[in-house]
């Protein structure tokens, strides 16, 4: 039996093995083009890096020069933190109300966030599209909204389900020891709910950072996030800069990678938290 055990568990991780380096594998390509000349990717996209075909760093300063990217960088990392900020702040306040005053209206609140996580957003975006200019939200404050609306179901969800777990007597004796409202979610239940907001941060600014439909939709090619701007290099005729595009990618992905790595120890335990207690 024994020995059963071990030769299932070895299969296991030969499979999630094989399964990581095909997920990893597009992510290495794009790496090693990012050092090939642009006229060598085409011809020989999996093929290493020689001394014909290696361009060095120039592939980067090329993409930085022609992308504008520290500016679209800064456009993305505003919104991106700025949207994240709002979202695990306000949707937990909002989860907090819906499980805690038991009426037809929360009732009809929470059903109508669970509702929008499943509305394709192709509904919806050219009916958004226009009333985020009628409202003049076409900006990169007002996409932070935006957000917001588009975040809300999935991270109330998570949150509702966490709260239900929360035990009440722990409001009660705040509020008795004198707590309003405000001060109590803030002291004693933002706190509790910490594994659930990290998770719903960590997936937002996934989201967020990556996401090019929206940003192109609502701001256009004024305010560049890096998505929108690595579409620069291409020329007319189809013609692209594919070793500078490969080096943009890479300078995109890196810090949600980063990002991903050092928070991805949270993600589980909060999405059980919020989706299984209650």
């Amino acid at each position: 039996m024994n020995d059963r055990k071990k030769s299932g568990g070895l299969l296991l991780s030969v499979l999630l093995g094989l399964l990581a380096l095909l997920f990893l594998l597009p992510i290495l390509v794009i790496f090693m083009n990012s050092f090939k000349g642009r006229f060598f990717i085409a011809d020989a996209p999996f093929a290493l890096p020689s001394a014909e075909t290696f361009a060095g760093v120039q592939n980067y300063i090329n993409g930085v020069q022609k992308t504008g990217f520290i500016s679209a960088f800064g456009y993305s990392v505003y919104i991106t933190v700025g949207s994240v900020a709002v979202i695990v702040l306000f949707t937990a306040m909002t989860a907090w109300f819906i499980t805690r005053v038991k009426n037809k209206f929360t009732s009809l609140m929470y059903y109508l966030f669970v509702f929008s996580m499943i509305v394709p957003f192709q509904m919806v975006m050219f009916t958004m599209s226009k009333m985020a200019n009628v409202l003049s939200l076409d900006n990169p404050t007002g996409l932070i909204i935006i957000y917001l609306g588009f975040g809300a179901g999935l991270s109330v969800f998570m949150y509702c389900g966490f709260v239900k777990s929360i035990p009440l007597e722990i409001e009660e004796a705040a509020t008795i020891d004198g707590c309003g409202p405000v001060p109590l979610f803030f002291k004693v239940v933002f706190p509790i709910l910490q594994p659930t907001a990290i998770t719903v941060a960590i997936l937002n600014a996934m989201w967020i950072w990556n996401d090019y439909l929206l940003p192109d939709l609502v701001i256009g090619r004024q305010y560049k996030t890096l998505p929108i701007a690595v579409q620069y290099l291409k020329g007319g005729y189809g013609s692209k800069d594919m070793g500078a595009m490969m080096a943009m990618l890479v300078l995109t992905i890196l810090p949600i990678i980063v990002f991903y790595l050092f928070c991805q120890k949270y993600i589980i335990r909060g999405v059980v938290a919020g989706a299984v207690k209650g």
